[in-house]
């Protein structure tokens, strides 16, 4: 059969375009599989016992998915939120010991003297309410600022919470180690201080701080085969951080970064290097906004075991860290601008990796091998 030029051009433009298609499902080693795309903003979540998967929605609403079907009504029961900028409702964890003491923990913005900051309670779920409602930590001083809430929390293989606190936009609360604000809080799961933590001899705040020198930590994770805290922060313009937390290290902001000031784009404090404050294992220049971490450890992807994935805002991907002890050796980029800005990743209880997509009809996203 003779072609005509017209049909030539169609087919040639169909030809590109299955080659185009092939080559995205190829750099992608997974198959997405949308759970839920009803959530408005989720930020949060956490895996139950039973399979089923509590969501936290920014605009102050906790969601849960029962058998693979988002319940029609918000758990009731909540603390009071305040929804402003990038506060509300915001992570979600289960006590290491749920099965015997059912101990839900809710990150939050919430309101007090001279505005609001970032607080954690603890309840229990009771039919499709919070009960036994209890508040283990309140940033204090208070802002009105409506960003840096950091507001990640997780616990170690010894039942101690730990809570990323971000700076408030606040810089030279940062450096002060008798105020929460930049630094990540170490508590017993009560809300009481640890009696190993650094500064036992300081003032209630001082005692409470693990790490300081953060800017807003939005990614934690406690490695329990390795005993690492891996935290990530977002830098400004840049400086995005991969960190190793370790107990009373300064993580340098705002003093040093890879980051430039936003308008003028001078370099920030001192330049990215001083003695006595600590280097990220990896950090990213320009910024992805990083949101949302796990360190992978399960059956369905045996080729990442050990690896780290870390959510971004900005360029709408999924970042896969291939690791090397502690050492990245390489960076992958998945889903670019395919499911949207990813909030947040968790490995689930049965071995695919979760994601959180923040947009008004937010996605619940599950990744198997294909």
């Amino acid at each position: 059969m003779k072609l005509t030029k017209s049909t030539f051009i169609i087919l040639l433009a169909l030809n590109i375009l299955i080659l185009t298609a092939f080559k995205a499902r190829a750099s992608d080693p997974f198959s997405v599989i949308t759970i839920t795309n009803r959530l408005n903003h989720p930020w949060g979540m956490a895996f139950l016992p039973n399979g089923d998967i509590l969501v936290t929605e920014r605009p102050g609403q906790l969601r849960i998915i029962k058998k693979g079907v988002l319940a029609p009504h918000p758990i009731k029961g909540l603390p009071e939120v305040v929804v402003r900028g990038q506060g509300g409702l915001l992570d979600v964890a289960l006590h290491p010991q749920y099965n015997k003491n059912g101990w839900i923990y809710l990150s939050y913005s919430g309101a007090g003297g001279g505005g609001i900051g970032t607080e954690v309670v603890r309840g229990k779920l009771v039919g499709n309410s919070l009960k036994m409602l209890q508040k283990i930590f309140v940033l204090q001083p208070k802002s009105r600022a409506g960003h840096h809430f950091g507001s990640r929390i997780v616990f170690d293989d010894k039942n101690h919470i730990y809570i990323t606190i971000g700076d408030r936009g606040d810089r030279p609360r940062v450096q002060k180690i008798d105020d929460p604000a930049g630094s990540i809080v170490r508590l017993n799961d009560d809300g009481s201080i640890p009696k190993d933590n650094k500064w036992q001899g300081s003032a209630t705040d001082a005692k409470m701080i693990y790490s300081y020198g953060h800017r807003n930590p939005q990614g934690l994770f406690f490695d329990k085969k390795t005993k690492i805290l891996w935290e990530h922060e977002h830098g400004p313009r840049g400086g995005d951080e991969l960190n190793i937390i370790q107990s009373g290290k300064n993580y340098g902001w705002p003093i040093i970064s890879y980051g430039v000031e936003y308008i003028s784009r001078f370099k920030i404090g001192e330049g990215t290097h001083k003695k006595g404050m600590e280097q990220p294992i990896h950090y990213w220049v320009p910024s992805i906004a990083p949101s949302g971490m796990t360190v992978y450890h399960g059956n369905k992807f045996p080729e990442f075991n050990g690896d780290i994935f870390i959510g971004a805002l900005k360029f709408q991907l999924l970042v896969h860290l291939k690791m090397e002890g502690n050492k990245v050796i390489k960076e992958e980029r998945y889903l670019k601008e395919k499911v949207g800005r990813i909030r947040d990743v968790r490995t689930g209880k049965d071995g695919y990796i979760y994601i959180l997509t923040d947009k008004r009809n937010g996605q619940l996203l599950r990744l198997q091998p294909k």
